[in-house]
């Protein structure tokens, strides 16, 4: 998610065009195009500059409900909904099916259409296989010099990642599988965090993980615009 505010003035957006089968947008006060991974203008007066990256979640709406009980839901546009605008839901199977383009045969460390949680910070990519966090629940890791959690709760979609350091020692987060809601424990103090970074029990009550930006996407496409990209391989 990006800010659509550049030098004070807030730009509109629209979908303009696909560039290796991620969005090209256009803004229709300068007519420059970005790419929608990168937030970067590729192309117009604007060219070089990059959009400002605003944090965003990805959880389902039952897990957004339960944090945002009084939070409000965009309304479909009737007019979208009569032109058959909005993606169906069978999008990401039919997408599956598509191929990759011809840029991703290059590399065979993984299948183009493995989704994949692609994270950078400090000036180190990687991608996490998305079936792997799925089945690990939370992945423990260094990246770049951070010690970060990759965390999936339980519906299987609802993802963050986090900076797991606490007063400049990395802390060890297990899954409790017996709690409802969703329940993660630092092995060192005991303590009990929720999903949104929260520690809500034992002796570090109160304080709060940092969070990280990801992308969750197909890897032909992390690997186009992070070509310096490793891949996670040990066992979590």
């Amino acid at each position: 998610m990006w800010g659509s505010e550049v030098d004070g003035r807030v730009l509109t957006f629209h979908l303009v065009g696909i560039n290796n089968q991620n969005f090209v947008m256009q803004d229709a006060e300068t007519g420059t195009w970005w790419q929608q991974v990168t937030g970067e203008a590729i192309l117009g007066p604007l060219k070089g500059r990059r959009l400002t990256l605003v944090a965003f979640d990805q959880l389902t709406f039952d897990a957004w409900r339960r944090e945002s009980s009084r939070g409000r839901v965009l309304a479909p546009d009737p007019a979208v909904v009569a032109a058959k605008r909005y993606a169906r839901e069978d999008w990401e199977t039919t997408m599956q099916s598509n191929p990759a383009p011809l840029s991703a045969a290059g590399d065979s460390r993984l299948p183009p259409r493995t989704l994949v949680i692609g994270v950078e910070h400090g000036g180190t990519a990687r991608a996490y296989r998305a079936e792997d966090v799925d089945a690990a629940r939370i992945v423990l890791d260094d990246l770049g010099g951070t010690a970060i959690a990759i965390v999936r709760a339980p519906d299987g979609r609802s993802t963050r990642v986090f900076d797991r350091t606490i007063d400049g020692r990395a802390i060890d987060l297990l899954a409790r599988t017996d709690a409802e809601p969703f329940r993660l424990v630092d092995a060192g103090t005991g303590s009990e965090w929720d999903f949104s970074g929260a520690a809500v029990s034992g002796p570090l009550k109160g304080r709060r993980l940092t969070r990280l930006p990801f992308l969750e996407e197909y890897w032909f496409d992390w690997k186009a615009y992070h070509p310096a990209t490793d891949v996670a391989r040990h066992a979590f």
